[in-house]
């Protein structure tokens, strides 16, 4: 049998499935083991776990915002192999978003309210990234992966020490967004200008605040 061909509305259901998925369904794991489960830590005053569950929260929503950018990029995406590579990546952060999924209950927390907003926004900028071009797709996908890099380093920082379980999915999570970077400027990615980073982090801590709380 030949491959199937996909009309319009497939891809308007698939497109919903996986938002709802990512919402308010479980996805599917790559089958990468949770760096917290093999962590020991002792007990957490009630003050570290909600300062940790409001960090948590807001690194969930990130990943929320990565798999709207990584599919709506794929879709506008113009090479089949840039397409697939947009798709593995959201494969591997779909583990993200059930690590911090878990360690958000395990701490007591709530995913955010706003992730509904969050995500429609993101699959809208990246729909605008792949349809400017493959090279400023690349880009925008390796600008994303340093500054959300970054804002991971400053969650370190911010963490309880005592919290090792959080500490070691954000470790994990630092590390796979390096990749990611790196694997989007070797294939070429363009450099955007100063202003499109700057608008970026500027977009990036309106969500990031709004998170922290709802």
């Amino acid at each position: 049998m030949g491959a199937r061909n996909y009309t319009t509305t497939d891809v308007f259901f698939l497109l919903a499935d996986d938002a709802l998925t990512t919402l308010f369904g479980r996805p599917r794991p790559t089958g990468r083991k949770d760096p917290s489960a093999a962590v020991d830590e002792g007990p957490l005053s009630s003050i570290e776990k909600t300062q940790s569950a409001h960090l948590m929260r807001v690194n969930h929503s990130g990943e929320v915002c990565a798999q709207a950018l990584y599919r709506s990029q794929a879709l506008t995406a113009r090479s089949d192999t840039l397409k697939k590579r947009m798709v593995q990546a959201a494969r591997e952060e779909n583990d993200h978003l059930l690590w911090c999924e878990d360690r958000i209950k395990a701490l007591g927390g709530q995913k955010s309210l706003l992730n509904p907003i969050w995500y429609a926004g993101s699959f809208a900028l990246g729909a605008v990234a792949g349809l400017i071009g493959d090279r400023w797709n690349l880009g925008f996908l390796a600008e994303t992966e340093r500054q959300v890099e970054k804002h991971l380093e400053g969650h370190l920082d911010r963490l309880p020490a005592r919290d090792a379980r959080s500490r070691a999915v954000v470790r994990q999570m630092k590390e796979d967004e390096a990749d990611h970077a790196t694997t989007a400027l070797r294939a070429g990615a363009a450099e955007l200008p100063g202003p499109v980073k700057n608008w970026m982090r500027l977009t990036s801590r309106v969500m990031t605040t709004a998170s922290h709380w709802l």
